[in-house]
């Protein structure tokens, strides 16, 4: 009760409950849009099964609600007034998203059978966590994003605890979707298929790593 109590004091007014359809409705659009995330989470399912490639979207909601909160904070306007700070971040981000891609274009094949999605212990969960929470923080793109989300969403003097709300939602969105994506990707006969073209599959998903880091990297503010 306490958790539908919190939801009903947030989204009590109609104007809050507009504003909170509109940003999950525009956060859904662009979670859904093909990106270094999803490539993250499928990678880390061919690796680890499916608790690693839940585990990985675990860590890209935490990824998103540290942007979300910084948002909300005022990181974007921070951004703006130190450019050379924005500048910073984003090409740690692109070096990190660029290593990532290299790695998996000039990895070694191991001799495992592919076509099996072994789940991994302890260690490989943390690392799974950890893989999709500095992906996702790999871009400070997302910041200006919420910011501008939120500016143009969020009412205005709307209280602390609906802003709070709305951080949860977009995390939920974000995680209930990579999640799902891990376990359609774990499924047995995409399992199957991937260990067939386990090499190509590696390498485009390195390709498309190393390219998107080469485009935050060289991309305007």
């Amino acid at each position: 009760m306490s958790g539908i109590s919190f939801f009903s004091s947030s989204f009590g007014s109609v104007e809050n409950l507009y504003a909170a359809a509109f940003i999950a409705g525009i956060w859904a659009v662009t979670v859904l849009s093909p990106g270094p995330n999803l490539l993250a989470t499928l990678h880390a399912t061919a690796q680890g099964g499916a608790r690693a490639g839940v585990t990985t979207a675990a860590g890209i909601g935490f990824g998103t609600a540290i942007w979300a909160g910084l948002s909300l904070a005022g990181l974007a306007v921070l951004f703006e007034t130190f450019t050379w700070a924005y500048t910073l971040v984003k090409l740690v981000g692109a070096a990190y998203l660029i290593v990532v891609g290299l790695k998996l274009l000039f990895q070694r094949r191991t001799a495992a059978a592919p076509s099996q999605l072994t789940a991994p212990k302890g260690g490989g969960l943390r690392r799974a966590f950890v893989f999709g929470l500095a992906t996702d923080l790999a871009n400070p793109k997302a910041a200006a994003f919420f910011a501008s989300l939120f500016a143009v969403s969020i009412p205005a003097g709307s209280p602390l605890v609906f802003q709070l709300a709305v951080c949860l939602l977009v995390v939920a969105i974000a995680v209930a979707w990579y999640a799902l994506a891990a376990l359609i990707f774990a499924r047995p006969r995409v399992a199957a298929a991937y260990g067939r073209a386990r090499r190509w599959v590696e390498r485009i998903t390195g390709a498309l790593f190393v390219g998107a880091g080469l485009r935050l990297a060289t991309e305007r503010s």
